[in-house]
């Protein structure tokens, strides 16, 4: 069906007027995108307007998940636009995708709009690639519909950013796997049915490399089995989507569940690692873009001594600097997600260390713009930025999510340090 909207989506150039978001039109330049990109960003905009920041707001108030933008969303066939078309999706790229999410965070969702369909993007990136036909055939159309939601079980309390360190473990027993261990940080786990897990298979010291003790698992979510607790964990923002603790205990899984071979899981996750990057990258630009949208319409509105407070440059400057920032990392966001989708595609003969580079370092820097622009949002609505009613609040708490998640702006910057300047490994 998504194949359906991008064909009925009335035509526009890259110049034309977006009437379907007000804040895409009104701030950011779109002549560097495609004809797709924009489309989908169009299709995107009208969804996303049947859901104002009053929706958003409550949502956030209540803890309640936002079925309906899912439900509306899954219509059409959004959920997989990443996805092989033979299988219901869409079959674009993380360029699209990222764009999709970018709309969904700017429309007002911010990053919890945009994170309650974010894992069933990147974490069947990797499901799509290695899984046999048989197992996507099963898997992802119900995704696609939305009868089906999925999490990525990966991060541990006790192991964090050390992957190869993770001690959930799958023991094979006859037709099916044991796992025991915990998971932290897994978003809606409360209202998937599903988990891509990474788990050990082996020990570390017993295969010649450490990544090759990891297999990755699509796992069903059967909350009637013994040996699976799901606890959610209070958070500061994005309150709509639940962040959880997930234990296992002798919870069983089948053969079935495992995508590939034994001990190729680390090489998967990977990427889903890199797309979910671009992801929140994308998710971080509209976080900040509706906040200087916010910011900029009350600077040009509110009046004081005589004159509307954008006149003074104390003002002006900082929204200025702020959309700049935005603007350049908007750049580098969207040249990660289509180097991404060109490797992935054959067409770009690069190194995973380059798209590596060049996906964190957009993720590192979409999420410092958008933490400045939102901060900037609240001071210059002074008082009201810090009442709920005006937003912003809400958005400066959310642009929290982006410089912590999926991994921190330090690990990003030892990245960058050893594997692309090749200094010398600090950790």
């Amino acid at each position: 069906m998504i194949r359906n909207v991008l064909r009925t989506v009335i035509p526009f150039t890259r110049h034309a007027p977006h009437h379907g978001c007000r804040r895409f039109s009104t701030i950011m330049d779109t002549s560097s995108f495609t004809e797709t990109q924009l489309t989908v960003r169009e299709a995107i905009s009208k969804i996303c307007s049947k859901f104002p920041d009053d929706y958003w707001a409550e949502r956030d108030a209540t803890e309640q998940y936002p079925h309906e933008l899912h439900a509306a969303l899954a219509k059409d066939g959004w959920i997989g636009v990443c996805l092989p078309t033979r299988l219901g999706g869409a079959g674009l790229g993380i360029s699209e995708a990222t764009m999709m999410l970018q709309t969904i965070s700017e429309s007002g969702a911010g990053m919890a709009g945009a994170q309650s369909l974010h894992a069933n993007i990147y974490a069947t990136q990797p499901v799509s690639k290695f899984a046999t036909e048989e197992q996507m055939e099963q898997w992802l159309p119900p995704l696609i519909s939305g009868q089906s939601r999925t999490c990525f079980g990966v991060t541990e309390p006790n192991a964090g950013l050390e992957t190869l360190k993770l001690q959930t473990k799958a023991v094979k027993k006859g037709d099916y796997y044991e796992v025991t261990g915990s998971k932290i940080w897994i978003t809606n786990a409360q209202i998937a049915d599903t988990m891509v897990l990474l788990a050990r298979t082996a020990e570390a010291t017993s295969v010649p490399k450490p990544i090759q003790a990891l297999s990755l698992f699509y796992i069903p979510f059967d909350r009637t089995q013994p040996g699976l607790d799901l606890r959610k964990i209070k958070k500061m923002g994005a309150r709509s989507v639940d962040a959880n603790e997930v234990f296992l205990d002798s919870y069983r899984i089948p053969v079935s569940s495992l995508i590939g071979a034994e001990g190729s899981g680390f090489k998967m996750v990977l990427h889903g690692m890199n797309a979910e990057r671009c992801l929140i990258a994308g998710e971080a630009l509209g976080l900040g873009y509706a906040a200087l949208e916010r910011a900029t319409n009350y600077a040009r509105e509110r009046e004081v001594f005589g004159r509307p407070i954008g006149k003074n440059q104390a003002i002006q400057h900082g929204i200025a600097e702020a959309f700049m920032n935005l603007e350049a990392a908007k750049l580098a966001t969207y040249h990660a997600a289509r180097l991404y989708d060109a490797v992935a595609a054959g067409e770009a003969d690069v190194g995973l260390t380059a798209v590596g580079a060049a996906c964190n370092s957009a993720k590192y820097l979409a999420a410092e713009a958008a933490y400045k622009a939102c901060e900037r949002a609240v001071l210059t609505l002074g008082g009201m930025g810090y009442a709920q009613e005006f937003h912003v609040e809400r958005y400066l708490r959310e642009s929290w999510v982006p410089r912590i998640a999926p991994v921190s702006r330090e690990m990003i910057l030892n990245y960058i340090g050893e594997k692309v300047l090749r200094l010398p490994k600090s950790y």
